[in-house]
């Protein structure tokens, strides 16, 4: 089978490489500063490992949504001009327009080789889609291919277990962790918890997991040594892959 590659460039960005297809997650290349929402503040600490000039050119960038600094940024909108296409949700495509193509949940199209499956996510707990508005995830797959699953900023195990049942095993999850917390929802995280990540490499039947966008962001309340426990202490340490910011870890 044929290997897939995981580059991972910092926050929610990696530049996955299957069958030869490039494929980039959701773009923020900026240094680390400020981004002033109205009812909260989001904080880079951390600039990129990889500069985006050094990533083109891609096949295709996987985005899972717009709307938030930390899944696009000023200098990842401006990589997004130069993409042939942008997989991502019709909200994001009313807000951007071409080169964005709306890839609603369970539908799919072809980007070289590789078959790109839109798949649910929820950025928050049931009910916040209002506050935290659309998000979409991605299943790659393809003929003598690894099965990868992209997350994006989904918090909910039940849309774990949905996406499992319907498109499950999985050789690889890519996984947004670092239990994310904003004033939009006080009371919940808007990402995977660690715990909730180790359940879900379960959930998917998981033979690896690279976590991303678990560090780099002032308002993500978990991060590296947290998911090294919880991976640890569900007795899955052998599946964890934890990439330092530049490194490619290739499965």
């Amino acid at each position: 089978m044929t290997s897939v590659e995981i580059l991972y460039v910092g926050g929610p960005t990696s530049l996955i490489t299957l069958g030869g297809v490039r494929l980039l997650t959701d773009p923020t290349f900026d240094a680390p500063g400020e981004y002033d929402l109205g009812s909260r503040t989001l904080v880079k600490k951390t600039g990129p490992a990889v500069r985006a000039s050094d990533l083109a050119p891609v096949d295709a960038v996987l985005l899972s949504h717009d709307q938030h600094p930390d899944n696009l940024d000023t200098t990842g909108r401006t990589f997004l001009e130069s993409a042939p296409v942008v997989l991502s949700t019709a909200s994001a495509y009313d807000r951007i327009g071409a080169p964005v193509r709306a890839l609603p949940s369970w539908e799919h199209t072809e980007v070289g080789g590789v078959r790109v499956t839109a798949v649910p996510a929820l950025h928050g707990p049931k009910g916040s889609e209002p506050l935290v508005g659309e998000v979409t995830g991605f299943v790659l797959s393809g003929a003598g291919l690894p099965k990868v699953y992209a997350s994006g900023d989904n918090a909910d195990l039940d849309v774990v277990r949905e996406i499992a049942d319907r498109e499950g095993p999985f050789d690889v999850a890519v996984l947004f962790a670092g239990a994310a917390r904003t004033p939009v929802v006080p009371d919940a995280p808007l990402t995977l918890t660690s715990e909730r990540a180790a359940e879900a490499a379960v959930i998917l039947g998981a033979r690896h997991v690279v976590p991303l966008h678990f560090e780099h962001w002032a308002h993500f309340t978990q991060d590296g040594p947290t998911l090294t426990k919880a991976f640890a202490e569900a007795g899955l340490t052998d599946r964890l892959h934890l990439p330092e910011p530049g490194e490619t870890v290739r499965l």
